[in-house]
């Protein structure tokens, strides 16, 4: 395993070298290159301020030698060990501690390290936020739909499946934003950012003016969850069904009411009929875990909706829900599709293991179901899974281009976007190195895991 690791470990300086190389060709190769006239192209500059921008870029960028010695700068630049190099760019020595740079931005005239470190945060926060979500409705409902093959649970939940996976994400950030963050419709959350302007002056955390509108907002959500998840645990299938569906309808009928409140709308029987339809579908599900889980969820939104509504002090959200609050939406996009693919992806796995041999063995055997799932079947059918979470350490960083543009977010994506359109060869091939070197480590992380998951797998 170790010797293994290292040989891993090892190639990964070959591949590197070669990724950032075919990169750097490449932009090298585009039309108009990458040279002191193009950085300065488009400004209206006497010709000796141009002449002396040039001489300038030229010498702190190298773009007036040869492009072999310029990706050989760069390489000599990133690597924390290498040749040191005097005020006039001559070779002054050699040296195993000059420490990596990588180098000044052309757009932004900074630290490409400085940019990297304001936008790996955003796109980190929005990634950690959104991952655990998917990951674990995708394993929940895709070992229920295929235990239940064939039936109302696994067809209903491949409908719906299918249907987020066909929506694009950019159509889902428009219609969101549309819906619920415009002036026409429902205005609960903001169009665009990561805080208002007004949050940077707030405490971190929410404050209000009185304890009593504390203990009210805790009691109410505390009953509105035991009473719902006792509905789901105790009550019967029809009870909780009509309650819930009445529920539904009435959270359906007061959205309506808050967009037109002048008379009953169109929009009035459709969003009771939709909102009574999907909550009844809740109620209805034979699933436990997850009908408890999304009643519960719903208990503690209604005891939060009722407890703003009685209360009478003042209530600063606070920095900390002003952020959450803007991130709402953005993750939402960044969840839904990964989330329709990869609990497809468990069925198929869970089914094909419960029809392997091992799998008939173990209940000849007398197994339970339950243990021959769990103990047997489980760990095997992660491996998929393993499979695709190899592209989630370099998407860490990578980011969303789409949500990040559309919800006006600087994260890495929009940064990336930004560096090839502007040409800026310092951050396009740091954000290339960076990402690569990522990519190479989730792909042996995920060979590790692979031997966790099944015994079988061994790299001795």
């Amino acid at each position: 395993m170790y010797s293994y690791i290292a040989r891993r470990l090892l190639l990964m300086v070959p591949t590197l070298l070669g990724i950032t190389l075919v990169v750097f060709v490449v932009m090298a190769a585009a039309p108009g290159g990458i040279s002191a006239q193009s950085l300065i192209e488009g400004q209206n500059l006497e010709p000796q301020a141009k002449k002396a921008m040039e001489e300038y870029y030229n010498r702190l960028y190298g773009l007036d030698l040869p492009l072999p010695l310029q990706y050989l700068r760069w390489l000599n630049n990133v690597s924390p060990v290498g040749f040191v190099f005097d005020e006039q760019n001559d070779i002054a020595g050699f040296s195993f501690t000059k420490g990596s740079d990588l180098g000044m931005s052309f757009r932004y005239g900074r630290p490409v390290l400085d940019l990297i470190e304001e936008r790996v945060p955003v796109t980190l926060l929005l990634n950690l936020l959104s991952l655990p979500v998917i990951y674990l409705l995708s394993i929940a409902i895709g070992v229920r739909a295929a235990t239940q093959r064939g039936k109302s649970f696994d067809v209903t939940s491949g409908v719906v499946l299918l249907g987020l996976w066909s929506i694009p994400t950019m159509l889902a950030g428009v219609l969101l934003i549309g819906f619920f963050a415009s002036d026409q419709y429902w205005r609960w959350f903001p169009t665009a950012g990561l805080n208002r302007r007004e949050a940077l002056d707030m405490p971190f955390l929410p404050h209000w003016s009185s304890l009593l509108d504390v203990l009210l907002l805790f009691t109410c959500m505390v009953i509105g969850l035991l009473l719902l998840v006792l509905l789901s645990r105790r009550g019967g299938r029809s009870l909780r069904t009509l309650l819930m569906t009445v529920l539904g309808a009435g959270l359906g009928w007061m959205m309506a009411d808050s967009v037109r409140p002048e008379g009953i709308a169109p929009l009035h029987p459709l969003l009771l009929l939709t909102g009574a339809a999907l909550f009844g579908a809740i109620g209805r599900s034979d699933y436990d875990a997850l009908r408890t889980g999304f009643m519960g969820f719903i208990g503690i939104g209604l005891g939060v909706g009722l407890a703003f509504h009685l209360m009478q002090g003042e209530f600063v959200r606070g920095f900390l829900l002003d952020r959450l609050w803007h991130l709402v939406l953005p993750v939402i996009c960044f969840t839904y599709g990964g989330f329709a693919f990869l609990a497809k992806l468990m069925r198929t796995s869970v089914l094909e293991n419960l029809m392997a041999d091992y799998a008939r063995t173990a209940r000849a055997k007398g197994l339970d179901e339950k243990e021959v799932l769990w103990v047997h079947v489980f760990r095997n059918s992660l491996l998929p899974l393993i499979t695709v979470s190899a592209s989630l350490l370099p998407s860490l960083l990578a980011g969303s281009v789409i949500v990040e543009s559309i919800f006006s977010i600087d994260g890495m994506g929009k940064l990336a976007v930004e560096a090839v359109k502007g040409r800026d060869r310092e951050l396009v091939l740091s954000i290339t190195l960076i990402s690569g070197l990522l990519t190479l480590l989730s792909y042996l992380i995920a060979d590790l895991c692979y031997a966790i998951a099944d015994p079988r797998v061994s790299y001795e």
